[in-house]
């Protein structure tokens, strides 16, 4: 009975997980890691919980239990990084943050003995890199991609710099920052445990916001102010990391240095180059023809393999090597969301979920989420405005669209 119970608690947290747009295919694998991660009893809990920022308040009254009771659960699963408390003009929020990126990263994003991050990582691995069906979803499911590629600021030219809007820069986000957390990336500590790990620097992660308030005051995250954060990009630069945040253009919450051969975003552009499962900005590299010594260091240094040699033979039949930037792979410009709810709202829509947003039952009718959300819709370009009055089938919302349209 207790094996039933228990996985009634896991199923439904799963079911919980993937009411919001980024998140997690249900398979064994999964349910290893939620039960590494969650007991039972806190399972069965946070599948209760609204998708939006919630107070103690909210989850005592789901939970019918008193504030006291509530307050001490929530502070245990922030705790442990898997809720993220955070400071609402002066009201303490908490919310479930989706897995990727998420608690999944955060179990990973410094050394804890209170779990087996050991096993833990061999799941991971199982789970994304060879089940593949979660990297597929988190990637490839929605239109609007929940990641981006910062410019490489180090290579422009002053003609670039000019180009250059400030949210694609990573300087500009680290400079801009309330808050800066430093942490262990998640993806080589992961390939760490596998034995696949490479040399680039480990402690290197960033987040910022109230995400990095949350971290920084659990412990999984470095405090660091913004000339360090600088020193850091430029040490990522030197080891040939990507820079991939969050793709929105306010209030960037990540910005991972990654690496081609550990880093589950550039692996999924390896394996999925031609489907674009991370977007980038609107600079692609150029082989310079005059200065070109087709040595080959590019093609080694490309993280997703856009680059290549080819051989081609002249009209009298010699042979001779070229360099060539395959552009169908490589990363692509996209228009970037304003910010994190333009992007979810985004992504809701075009994987048929945004009625999870507007009617998440459980969020006690907060009239402030409704109308960030709502303000997100009449944001988007008129074809996503009608697929998102189709799935709402809102009179209301109707008028609301027809009325920006006039």
């Amino acid at each position: 009975m207790s094996h039933i119970a228990a996985k009634s608690a896991y199923k439904s947290l799963e079911e919980r997980i993937n009411r919001f747009p980024q998140g997690a295919p249900a398979s064994e694998s999964l349910y290893k890691i939620l039960s590494i991660l969650f007991s039972e009893k806190e399972a069965a809990l946070v599948a209760q919980l609204p998708i939006k920022p919630f107070t103690v308040k909210t989850a005592s009254s789901i939970w019918n239990v008193s504030e006291s009771e509530a307050h001490k659960v929530l502070d245990q699963l922030a705790s442990r990084a898997i809720l993220l408390d955070v400071d609402n003009k002066g009201v303490q929020q908490y919310l479930l943050p989706p897995p990727m990126a998420g608690f999944f990263e955060f179990s990973m994003m410094r050394t804890r003995n209170d779990i087996d991050q050991k096993l833990l990582a061999e799941l991971f691995y199982q789970y994304m890199n060879v089940e593949e069906d979660f990297i597929k979803e988190l990637f490839l499911a929605a239109e609007t991609r929940m990641g981006r590629v910062f410019v490489q600021e180090a290579v422009l030219t002053n003609t670039d710099e000019v180009q250059i809007l400030d949210f694609e820069r990573a300087s500009h986000i680290i400079k801009t920052a309330e808050h800066i957390g430093i942490s262990t990336c998640y993806c080589r500590h992961k390939m760490e445990h596998m034995n696949k790990a490479c040399e680039a620097p480990m402690d290197i992660c960033m987040t910022f916001g109230n995400t990095a308030a949350s971290l920084v005051k659990h412990h999984y995250a470095r405090k660091v102010d913004a000339s360090e954060g600088i020193e850091l990009l430029h040490l990522a630069y030197e080891n040939n990391l990507v820079q991939c945040g969050e793709n929105v253009r306010q209030d960037v919450t990540f910005i991972c240095n990654c690496c081609g051969c550990c880093c589950e975003g550039l692996i999924a552009a390896r394996k999925f180059g031609m489907l674009h499962p991370v977007q980038t900005t609107a600079f692609l590299p150029k082989i310079n023809a005059d200065s070109c010594t087709k040595c080959g260091l590019c093609v080694k240094a490309c993280p997703i393999g856009a680059i290549e040699t080819i051989e081609n033979q002249d009209q009298w039949g010699n042979k001779h090597k070229e360099i060539m930037i395959n552009e169908e792979i490589c990363l692509e410009k996209i228009i970037t969301p304003v910010n994190s709810v333009h992007r979810v709202v985004q992504m809701a829509i075009e994987k048929g979920q945004l009625q999870e947003l507007i009617f998440d039952n459980k969020a006690l009718g907060s009239h402030r989420a409704m109308a960030a959300i709502l303000g997100a819709i009449l944001k988007l370009p008129p074809v996503k405005q009608a697929m998102a009055s189709k799935q709402m089938k809102s009179i209301f919302l109707d008028k609301l669209i027809s009325k920006t349209i006039k």
